[in-house]
């Protein structure tokens, strides 16, 4: 039987999609505590284009480094010590890195169960942005019924998922994003705004009760300025700094004074939310709210939307369609896909540091 082949993204140099490479890497053993599992899906998250421009500052490799947030795997070897689980359990993880690969190794107290049944690529898209929306929603803002929120970015995979789970939730929801999102946004009950055009702090007279921003525009200023006297602004990304090639240092100056605006009179509040430091602090709520939203996939009360799956061999363009932005939905790596294209002289054999 011929023992299977490991292929990596990784990262050999940071800047622009050019610097991914598509490369052959040993085969991971299962050490002491720990299970290999056969990748099924991992995201290609707007964070792992943060983490390619290095400026992310929760990852401090320096290249070479395979990419991939997020993973849903298939367990095809336990190491010693392991319980509980057996060959051919489906489990998931957010590892930050290390996950498109075509195999790789998760702790096993670790992991969450995935329920049979449930589609791959659909459950990876939960691990990051829906975990990240729900505990937004859920544990940062402790939202009410009936509140006015506003959701930045409402087109992308956190805003989406906002949406149906601010819905479900009891909400009242308006979405900026651009005007071709328009009717996307009213299927999911949301009022959209069309950023380009419309200028969101006029839209609601008064303010929102709560706003949430993974974009970062003037450094978070106009968010601010939308909400009511006592709303809350939760911020939990910076993609405008990154289209702008802005440096890190500058976009973690924007985060810190959020925690300034806290002490300015009018009674408005800000905070940033990190779901590795919300996982650091409370490592049983990511588990036990991934375990939930695997219950909603389960029964179809949500349906997460995938744009494309996609090769490995097709992870750098996907890199190039992320920044280029108007995609609905998510792009997930499948390693199973056949390449859609021929293999180029970025496909070598290596040994990727993970």
């Amino acid at each position: 039987m011929r023992e299977p082949r490991n292929r990596v993204v990784r990262v050999k140099r940071f800047g622009g999609p050019e610097g991914l490479e598509v490369v052959d890497a040993p085969l991971p053993t299962a050490g002491r505590g720990e299970v290999r599992v056969r990748v099924l899906a991992s995201s290609v998250e707007y964070t792992d284009v943060t983490i390619r421009r290095h400026l992310y500052p929760w990852v401090l490799r320096r290249p070479p480094f395979v990419l991939g947030y997020d993973v849903v795997g298939e367990i095809d070897q336990l190491g010693d010590g392991v319980s509980g689980f057996q060959i051919g359990d489906r489990v998931a993880d957010m590892t930050v890195l290390g996950s498109n690969a075509a195999y790789r190794t998760l702790r096993a107290d670790r992991v969450t169960r995935v329920p049979a049944g449930v589609d791959a690529a659909e459950a990876a898209t939960l691990i990051l942005s829906w975990t990240t929306a729900y505990q937004l929603l859920h544990r940062a803002a402790r939202i009410r019924r009936g509140q006015r929120v506003l959701v930045q970015g409402a087109a992308g995979g956190v805003g989406l998922a906002l949406l149906v789970l601010g819905r479900q939730a009891g909400v009242e929801l308006w979405g900026t994003a651009r005007g071709e999102h328009a009717a996307l946004l009213r299927e999911l009950a949301a009022t959209p705004i069309d950023y380009r055009r419309e200028d969101f702090t006029r839209v609601l007279p008064g303010g929102f009760d709560v706003v949430f921003d993974g974009i970062g525009e003037e450094g978070y200023r106009r968010s601010f300025a939308a909400l009511k006297r006592g709303g809350l602004l939760c911020a939990y990304g910076y993609t405008a700094g990154v289209q702008a090639r802005r440096r890190m240092l500058p976009m973690l100056g924007w985060i810190a004074r959020l925690y300034l605006w806290g002490w300015l009179p009018g009674g408005k509040r800000a905070r940033g939310y990190s779901i590795n430091v919300m996982r650091a602090r409370h490592p049983a709520w990511f588990r036990e709210d991934l375990e939930r939203l695997f219950g909603l996939l389960a029964s179809g009360a949500i349906r997460p939307r995938v744009a494309e799956r996609i090769s490995l061999d097709e992870v750098p363009e996907a890199h190039r369609r992320l920044e280029a932005g108007g995609l609905e939905g998510k792009l997930v790596v499948c390693p199973d896909l056949p390449s859609r294209r021929e293999p180029g002289p970025t496909s070598v054999r290596a040994t990727p540091a993970t």
